[in-house]
């Protein structure tokens, strides 16, 4: 499986405002391996970083994009999943039986539900309540998301085994088509080997190492 290093901090040094630009950021490894195995256009460049203290686990997504499609009819599930977005699945093992998703635009709406297998979704689920914050910012070029999930959480849903957390890290984008309609193109770290695009399932997850 593939692995990603997320490193330690000080606790409550690292305070997300949606523009990934507080300097401890530095301190986390730089994730751009992604690809978009069932499509042949070469995906824009994503940045992914991650680090956690004893209290916290935080995300930052750098997506690179000047075009970005963001579908604001509401604020429903429907709508947040019409636009381009990044998103992270969460796995107690293999089974998938339960795992957890967050999926979140640059705006930025959540759409977080617990899912099992062959994709049976509880969006009447989400995450506990004062245990997520979300922000982002949109520039011309790029969108960036950040986000902390509390260890509490993490390890309520029994997501943290000797320091190691499975996880998928996906993007959607969404690019108009000659018949003016959006279409997505699904962007993953993990390669599911599938026919056709599928992240609901146990080959597109890899582990993230607690350092």
């Amino acid at each position: 499986m593939k692995n990603y290093n997320v490193n330690r901090i000080e606790k409550n040094i690292l305070q997300i405002n949606g523009l990934g630009d507080n300097p401890f950021w530095n301190q986390a490894e730089i994730l751009t391996d992604f690809t978009s195995p069932w499509s042949d256009l070469e995906p824009e460049k994503i940045e992914f970083r991650s680090l956690w203290d004893t209290e916290n686990m935080y995300f930052c997504y750098k997506v690179y994009d000047d075009n970005i499609h963001i579908d604001r009819q509401d604020d429903s599930i429907d709508s947040i999943g019409e636009s381009d977005r990044v998103e992270i699945f969460f796995r107690t093992d293999e089974n998938l039986n339960p795992y957890y998703c967050l999926e979140i635009d640059p705006t930025p709406r959540i759409m977080d539900f617990m899912a099992s297998p062959k994709k049976k979704f509880d969006f009447d689920w989400n995450w506990p309540e004062n245990n997520l914050t979300v922000k982002s910012s949109i520039k011309s070029d790029h969108f960036i998301v950040e986000f902390a999930v509390s260890i509490q959480s993490l390890k309520n849903f029994h997501l943290i085994k000797e320091n190691i957390i499975e996880a998928g890290i996906f993007r959607a984008k969404y690019i108009k088509q000659e018949n003016k309609l959006f279409e997505p193109t699904w962007i993953t770290w993990v390669n599911p080997n599938t026919e056709t695009p599928n992240f609901h399932i146990a080959s597109s997850f890899g582990t993230l190492t607690l350092g």
